[in-house]
Order: C-alpha cells, then structure tokens, then sequence
C-alpha cells in the first residue's frame, strides 16, 4: 500500500468539474424538497421510538434536555456541512469532502463507515415501522404469523405459552423492498412522495403537541432530573448526557441532504437552506414533544416501543391512539427512503472515483437513477432488517453517525484555514468554536457508549481497510 498514494486528495479543478455535472441524473430539487426530504429523514424512530428508552431508563423527564444536548451539537454540525456543501456541491457528503481535504484512504473509510450507519440505521427504522404496523393491524384482528414477525432466530412466546423460533421480519422485508422500488422508479417521484408524508407525520405530531398541552401534569416533571442509581447513565447527569446518546439517532438525516447534491437546482445556494432550515424545524418539534410527552406520562412508565401512543391512551381519546400509530407508520417510512437514497448515493460517489466496481455506478436510461447500486443497497437493507435484532442495528449506526459527524466538523475546520480561497456560499458562523464545541459535545456522547460497540466497528474498519488495500487502491481513477 503507497502511503502517499493513500493520502491524495481531489483536485479544486477536478471537483469544480464534477460540481458541475450532473452524471447523467437530473436536477430536480429545489429547496423545499431539500427541506421536506431532511425532515422526512429526521422525523421518525427518534421521536416515536427511542424517546421512550431515554426517558424510562436513562433521563426522565430532563429528557428535554436531552434534546437539546444533542440538537446543539448537530446545529454546529449542520453550519459546517453547509458550508462545505455550498463549497462542494458534489453528491457523497461526508466521503466527498473527505476526499478533497484528507485523501483517498479517509474518504474511503469515512464513506464506508457512513454507509454502514445508513444501512443500519434504515434497517432499524424497518424494524420500528413492523412493531408498528403489526400493533395496528392486530387493532383490527389481523396478526401476522409469529415466524414472520421478529427477525431471525428470536424466540416468540404465543398466547398458549408454547414458543417459535422465527425466521424473518416479513413486514421489515416489505417495506424496504417497496421503498428500493420507489427509489429505483425516479428522483422527482421519491422527492414528491416524501413530501406528502412529511406533511401527514408533522400534523401528526402537531395535533399530539397542541392537546397534549391541556393535559400536562406539572408533577410527572419533578424531580426533573431523578437521581442516579448509582450506574453511570442511569438516571443523574451521566444520564441526561447517556439519553443524548441514545435519541442521536433522532437528529440524523439532515447529512441526507447533501448526498443529493448531483440532483440539485443552484445546490450552493438550496443545499445550505436544506441542512440547516430541517434540522431547525425539527429541534423544535422535538423539544416541544419530548416536553409534552414527559408532562403527561410518568417517565417510570415511558420504557415501552410506543411511547407517544401511551401518551395518547393516557389522554383518554381513543381516536387519538390510532392516528399516532398511522403517523409513526408513515414517519418511518420517509425515514428509511431518506436513508436508502442518502446510502445509494453515497455508494454511487464511491464506485466513480473506482474505490468499488464500477458496474455500481451505472444510470439506468429511462429513470436516471443508479439502478444497481439502488438495488445493491435495498438487498443488504433487507437482509439487516430481516435478520439481525434491531437493538444491535442501532447501537453501531449511532456510533457509525457520530464518527462521520466529528469528522465533517473536522474537514470544515481545516478547509477554512488550509484553503481559504475556496468559494463559500454559505460560511460556517464563529469559526473555529462553531466546529470545535460540535466535536467536544460528539466526543462526550461517544464515551457514554457501551464498549463492545467500538470493538464492532474496529472490525469494520478493519474490512474496509482490506477492501482498500486488496482492490481500491489499484482501481482508483485518481491514480
């Protein structure tokens, strides 16, 4: 392996000229799409799933907090891709400006490490939409065979006391199946379908809020931070911080936004308005359900799958139940297309540079769509989603999204200051501190995580470093 070969990064010349193509996709979006599909890629597991595990095991209700914690340290992160997008409009993301200010080797790691986090985190998402969906339909008496309800190998226990062994997430294959098709069909298509549930999940949310409020108990907010237990992350300050880390996976998505650059109108000036005018609106959703939520319903009694339809039945309107349980089913939804058309496009910038095979990255010449890749990325979704228990899927995809997070906070930090010439369009506020207390607030999240996680991902990096060494390096264009 040439270490300096490993190290090369794309030319300013190169990357204006990529910028400028389209690669045979249209451009088609425009700043509300880019704002509808951050919002649909945020708004989803986080709020309707995991916000019940903050709360239950790790914050109460000082899960608010919690929000806020994390929302801070993805705004200072949102400022920098913004500043890098509109500096590099060029699909890829994280991987692509990687490449132009570390090298060929950390682009290729980075890429490869968000690309993980993507699939897994879509995968988990799909596992969320089938609890979900099963739940609802079992309102009305249908209820899926139990060897097709859980992923593979776990053991179900039936109403008779006898127990099964499932084989798949049937539900979980479904929808990511049907999600690949939909991305596979077009561009301008997905973005449309996206922006109606975008609109049905944040009414959903904003009727949650708004009679929500007239049934808060002041009480179920005190104490607001209950006392530790004596385990670190179990309630106390290490909890509050332990929550951050867990609802993470809340906030991401508005990195989607840049992976859509080669499919973007005037993308220095939308794809800033995009990353940082989703993530705004969301923060405040979600520090306005987080507070609804907890003021409602004892933060004892939060450590459920369904945490905001508790909310609801604890409100006593029945209607309300099942009109969350719809909004959640459609919110995950725009979640795993988000992120299964951020996962192809990320892989689609991979192949080009030649670091994947080619055949990847081939457009299909009636959608203009990465057709292979599309269908590369939805068969290994599906099998993650199908297979393997979704608490293990979450857990490596938060770790996964941390590290590309502090490492775009990093690139956008050293851009600035290496090539302070590069056209902005939008510029990073309060540079260096914007960067730097994003970087601080990430790396104090990642030490609250478990640590057989970072053994996982020291394996894959390990895999990605063999793929490198074995084929990218030996195929790169930039060789």
């Amino acid at each position: 392996m040439s270490f300096k070969n490993c190290f090369r990064c794309k030319p300013m010349k190169q990357l204006s000229s990529e910028a400028n193509s389209s690669y045979g996709m249209e451009r088609t979006l425009g700043a509300f799409q880019l704002v509808m599909l951050g919002i649909g890629s945020i708004i989803g597991a986080g709020i309707f799933v995991f916000i019940g595990t903050a709360a239950g095991q790790h914050a109460g209700p000082a899960t608010t907090l919690s929000f806020i914690i994390a929302g801070i340290a993805c705004i200072c992160t949102a400022f920098c891709y913004a500043e890098l997008a509109s500096a590099i409009p060029i699909s890829g993301g994280s991987y692509t400006f990687a490449y132009a200010a570390l090298g060929e080797l950390p682009a290729f790691l980075i890429g490869g490490i968000i690309l993980m986090a993507y699939c897994l985190s879509a995968s988990s998402v799909a596992c969320g939409w089938s609890g979900y969906v099963q739940s609802f339909l079992l309102d009305y008496g249908i209820q899926i065979p139990a060897i097709f309800s859980k992923s593979f190998g776990q053991i179900i226990t039936l109403d008779d006391g006898t127990t099964v062994t499932s084989l798949c997430d049937l539900p979980a294959l479904f929808i990511t199946f049907l999600i690949c098709t939909l991305i596979y069909w077009g561009t301008e298509l997905s973005a449309i379908v996206n922006a109606v549930i975008v609109v049905v999940k944040m009414s959903v949310l904003l009727v949650f809020i708004i009679i929500g409020v007239t049934k808060i108990d002041p009480a179920n907010w005190f104490p607001f931070i209950p006392e530790n237990t004596g385990k670190f992350g179990e309630f106390g300050i290490s909890g509050v911080w332990t929550a951050a880390g867990v609802i993470l996976l809340a906030y991401t998505g508005f990195d989607v936004v840049a992976a859509a650059a080669q499919e973007t109108k005037n993308p220095q000036r939308n794809l800033p308005i995009g990353i940082i005018g989703s993530l705004l609106i969301c923060i405040i959703f979600y520090i306005a359900v987080s507070a609804v939520l907890t003021g409602i319903v004892p933060y004892e009694e939060l450590n459920v799958a369904q945490p905001i339809a508790i909310a609801a039945d604890k409100m006593g309107i029945p209607w309300l139940v099942n009109f969350i349980k719809i909004g959640a089913i459609i919110g995950l939804t725009a979640v795993i297309l988000g992120l299964l058309y951020a996962s192809v496009r990320i892989l689609f910038s991979i192949t080009h540079d030649g670091l994947l095979p080619k055949k990847l990255a081939k457009i299909h010449k009636k959608h203009h769509t990465p057709y292979i890749a599309t269908i590369a990325i939805g068969i290994t979704m599906m099998f993650f989603s199908s297979f393997v228990p979704i608490d293990k899927l979450v857990k490596l995809a938060n770790l996964g999204l941390i590290f590309s997070l502090v490492f775009v906070c990093i690139i956008a930090f050293y851009l600035r200051y290496k090539r302070p010439n590069l056209k902005r369009e939008f510029m990073c506020p309060l540079m260096p501190f914007v960067p730097l207390a994003g970087i601080v607030l990430f790396l104090s999240i990642i030490f609250s995580m478990p640590g057989e996680i970072f053994l996982m991902g020291l394996i894959w990096i390990g895999i990605l470093l063999l793929i490198y060494s074995s084929y990218s390096q030996h195929n790169s264009i930039h060789k």
